[in-house]
């Protein structure tokens, strides 16, 4: 009974998002304000009356930032992306994912994520340097039917949402299109370095609809290059301009260094995605996975104060810029900490381990010998419920790189191995390589915390001994 509700709303949806795009050729401002009363019908309070009311002053103030760059998305999108997009990002993982989640957490006191990331395969067309992926090897697969497995047993815990991480996933190309051809009402989306983006690949796309991507992008040419390969630099800009044509939705994956942040910060560079049509960008604090990982590329305390500043400003409503910007080290005020360990999401390795996160590899169990629900019961994802959020400070999340004791005490603890099959790590030697930087930057998050105008008190785990708490605390955080 509980299916064939959830069909039937998600044809309602379906036709009166037809029904709004119809409109929004007419007059786009009706257009867009039907759209925003269709997510309050369907959604309700996921989101807060002051929301709705605030995006339809967005939509009637035509020299807004979010106006302009709604509006520019919608002429540029394809209409059947820009559907599929709002009918499975939007209706199935927002709305119904969501709530279904919420539900199967209390059902199976674990933590269920609101999204998977997992490799299709660890090879890849480049070696670039410092890549946390390259720690796996090159030889290792998901086949199709262990894929197709993890989505339809996580839809069944309501998850709707998931990405491909690698080595290169666009390896797979021809899978990941039969995965999003299966799974139509699953959103799906690819980090990838570009360089496989073709024509042919760009028609089947926006045939399917339902596959957005995060082109990586480290910078300029000089170092993007330097860093990835000679030519790959114009090579993602080309592909850039393929999707942009095709009207695909994506963005880029950006690896903050040391050495790199200036540049990606820049308004050059901002500006420079804008124009190609990216709508968003993820920006990642470099980690030193790794037995050889670099620790001179990790950021002074000054360079991190800077980043969560500059973030900020670019954001800004005024003065700000058009694309959405998302820094998992430094808005971590925005989820409640650490996300990861099943709590928002997990990663799944191209040997089929499930590991707490893409950069944190360990694990206790695989998906080829464990379901999902008992990957997700695991002693090293239980320990992440258990202590989540790693620090009350949301500007120091992570439990290895500004909590590395904890890392060290919840894999001891829990009896998880390392998941690298060429060069095993060890928790303590990984985590000793974070330990200067969790101590000169734990006084600067102090005080940028203290000082912060919308401080939240963080993450609390659903438990019956906590539920008053837990209600109170995470009503405002996503998921």
């Amino acid at each position: 009974m509980a299916s064939l509700s959830h069909t039937m709303q998600r044809k309602a949806f379906s036709a009166a998002i037809d029904v709004a795009l119809r409109r929004l050729n007419k007059d786009r401002e009706k257009g867009l304000l039907q759209i925003v009363d269709l997510a309050k019908r369907f959604m309700g309070d996921n989101f807060t009356d002051a929301a709705y009311e605030g995006a339809k002053a967005v939509i009637k103030n035509p020299d807004h930032k979010w106006n302009k760059f709604v509006n520019r998305m919608l002429d540029e999108v394809d209409p059947n992306v820009a559907k599929m997009t709002a009918l499975n990002l939007g209706f199935e993982a927002a709305f119904y994912g969501t709530k279904t989640i919420r539900h199967m957490r209390e059902v199976h006191q674990c933590n269920i994520p609101w999204l998977i990331l997992m490799d299709p395969t660890s090879a890849c067309n480049l070696r670039c340097t410092g890549c946390w992926a390259a720690e796996y090897g090159y030889k290792l697969n998901l086949t199709f039917e262990e894929m197709d497995s993890i989505v339809t047993q996580g839809k069944e815990l309501g998850v709707y949402f998931y990405m491909f991480t690698g080595g290169e996933p666009l390896v797979r190309k021809d899978d990941l299109l039969r995965l999003c051809r299966k799974h139509r009402d699953v959103a799906f989306h690819s980090y990838t370095n570009g360089t496989l983006i073709d024509e042919e690949f760009c028609k089947q796309v926006r045939e399917v609809g339902n596959l957005s991507f995060s082109l990586s992008l480290e910078g300029f040419e000089e170092a993007n290059d330097g860093r990835r390969g000679d030519g790959i630099f114009q090579k993602v800009m080309n592909a850039m301009d393929l999707m942009k044509s095709y009207g695909l939705f994506f963005g880029v994956s950006v690896c903050y260094t040391k050495k790199n942040l200036d540049a990606v910060l820049s308004d050059e560079f901002v500006d420079l995605l804008i124009e190609k049509g990216c709508r968003y960008a993820w920006y990642f604090h470099y980690m030193p996975v790794g037995n050889d990982a670099d620790t001179e590329l990790l950021l002074t305390p000054e360079q991190r104060v800077y980043i969560y500043h500059r973030l900020r400003e670019i954001r800004a409503l005024e003065g700000g810029k058009p694309i959405m910007l998302m820094d998992f080290q430094n808005d971590g005020e925005f989820v409640g900490g650490c996300i990861a360990g099943g709590r928002n999401y997990f990663h799944i390795n191209a040997n089929g381990d499930a590991e707490p996160c893409v950069f944190i590899h360990y694990s206790g169990a695989n998906i080829r010998k464990n379901t999902l629900l008992e990957c997700l019961k695991q002693p090293l994802f239980m320990a992440y419920r258990d202590n989540q959020p790693f620090n009350d400070n949301m500007l120091k999340p992570c439990p290895m790189l500004e909590n590395p004791e904890v890392l060290q005490r919840i894999v001891k603890e829990s009896g998880a191995v390392s998941t690298d099959l060429q060069s095993p790590e060890t928790a303590e030697h990984l985590c000793a390589k974070c330990e200067d930087y969790a101590n000169a930057w734990s006084p600067e998050a102090d005080k940028l915390w203290a000082e912060h105008p919308h401080v939240k008190k963080g993450y609390i785990n659903y438990k019956p001994e906590n539920l008053e708490a837990f209600k109170e605390r995470n009503k405002d955080i996503i998921a």
